[in-house]
């Protein structure tokens, strides 16, 4: 028997900034309610590479 997928889905943030600065992009991992929240997610997370905070978006 197949399994639903749930409203939790686990998705992927990629730093913006890491690509135009010629680094390597950090990439984190979280949860996103997909029904409550069905748009694309914007965080500023910690670039270890860059040092510094800077915006990750959502990624497929």
């Amino acid at each position: 028997m197949a399994k639903k997928k749930g409203k939790i889905r686990i998705i992927t943030l990629e730093c913006t900034e890491a690509r135009k600065a010629g680094k390597p992009v950090s990439r984190y991992t979280t949860k996103k309610n997909t029904q409550t929240h069905p748009e694309r997610l914007e965080k500023k997370k910690y670039n270890p590479f860059l040092r510094q905070h800077t915006l990750h978006k959502e990624i497929k």
